[in-house]
């Protein structure tokens, strides 16, 4: 199947600062793509050249099989992280603004935003000034205006910034049904804890580039360090010296009635005979690979850069 979006050789630059350098990725439908980088990376410009808020140097974006055009904006819904509603307006009143933009009637419209007000349980806010709500209460308004009319791309830049964890997590589940509906998202964040729980692929950009991208959970796996855990119960101190010369320990935990140890594998030995070797020494409870996080690569991959 083809990307929704495709991004070629993108650079743009302003005055002597180079905010993207040769940029490229493919985005697959129906997934949650995580955008992901440190301050000033160049996400943001992506994120706006997408949007056609700006246009690139040089390279292309394809949308949906073709260039990205100026109609194709409307099958795209963009959620800022410099939010912008109106504070004098009413926000009933507001979203009805925004959602005719989007080319609904003010019939579908007002339908629309009942079904979604009830939904975040935000109905008794529709009378409301906007600068009567807060930062998070806001934010959801904005979610709704920014999904409303059903695009095929929504693009979310920082979602969670102002929210408690229970609406961080009410937020997630919105994401995740609307992706499983056929929405595809770009996610932009630096919550790395949140990418490894909504996110299917991801692109990290650092000085402007892009430096890693893939599947998360393959990403995760190719930059595992030949770290295990296993729990057991035994003699620690005799089953550190049996792997003594095929591993490293890491750490030993006691914990009630066994022992949990760390270790990393020297990089020419098999796991196969370490776990003989460890079940000649101790009773073995369980025996896994240590994973390494997203926000532990995301730290090693920008510290190399």
């Amino acid at each position: 199947m083809n990307p929704i979006l495709r991004v070629e050789h993108v650079s743009k630059q302003f005055g002597a600062h180079k905010a993207l350098d040769d940029v490229s990725l493919e985005i697959p439908r129906g997934c949650v793509y995580g955008l992901l980088g440190p301050n000033g990376a160049g996400k943001t410009t992506l994120i706006r050249i997408i949007n056609r808020i700006t246009a690139p140097d040089s390279g292309a974006v394809w949308f949906d099989g073709h260039p990205l055009a100026p109609e194709d904006v409307v099958r795209i819904g963009y959620l800022p992280e410099e939010r912008g509603l109106y504070k004098d307006m009413k926000v009933g009143e507001q979203a009805i603004y925004f959602a005719r933009l989007k080319g609904l009637s003010r019939r579908e419209a007002v339908s629309r935003l009942r079904w979604w007000f009830k939904r975040l349980n935000i109905e008794g806010w529709w009378n409301k000034r906007v600068s009567e709500l807060s930062k998070g209460m806001a934010q959801k308004v904005q979610f709704v205006v920014t999904v409303l009319h059903q695009p095929e791309l929504l693009i979310f830049d920082e979602p969670f910034s102002g929210f408690d964890p229970v609406n961080a997590n009410l937020l997630k589940g919105e994401m995740l049904a609307l992706r499983d509906q056929g929405s595809t998202i770009i996610f932009s964040t630096h919550n790395m804890a949140s990418v490894e729980e909504v996110c299917d692929h991801i692109t990290l950009i650092n000085r402007s580039r892009n430096i890693l991208t893939g599947r998360l959970e393959d990403i995760r796996r190719e930059h595992g360090s030949n770290v295990y855990e296993v729990r057991f119960v035994g003699d620690s101190e005799q089953l550190q010296q049996r792997l003594s010369d095929v591993a490293a320990t890491i750490n030993l935990t006691a914990g009630e009635g066994d022992t949990t140890l760390r270790f990393r594998l020297h990089s020419d030995v098999a796991l196969r005979g370490v776990v003989n070797l460890i079940n000649e020494s101790v009773d073995i409870r369980s025996l896994s690979e240590v994973i390494p996080s997203m926000n532990e690569i995301f730290i090693n991959k920008v510290s190399e850069g």
